[in-house]
């Protein structure tokens, strides 16, 4: 799946493939690509810039949840992708 970074003024963040897997595992792959592109590179850069590798981890895991559950960027509100019965074939 693609997604249109064109548009992004900050620095463009590559998705590292251990993150890729990661998100395949968790099964939120999909979800990560329905968020904006702003979103994706925000949450790889986020992650990126973790020093210790337990930051890394909990950043991981947040950022895992987040997705699973929608609804949520970055511990706020965020009503784009909140989950319905509809959007998640229930």
């Amino acid at each position: 799946m693609s997604t249109d970074y064109s548009r992004l003024k900050r620095k463009l963040n590559a998705l590292p493939e251990s993150l890729q897997i990661a998100m395949q595992q968790y099964g939120v792959l999909d979800d990560f690509y329905q968020r904006p592109a702003y979103q994706q590179n925000d949450y790889i850069a986020w992650i990126e810039r973790a020093k210790k590798t337990q930051t890394r981890e909990k950043r991981i895991r947040q950022m895992l949840d987040e997705l699973k559950q929608g609804g949520i960027y970055m511990k706020m509100k965020h009503a784009a992708s909140i989950k319905t019965k509809e959007n998640i074939g229930i």
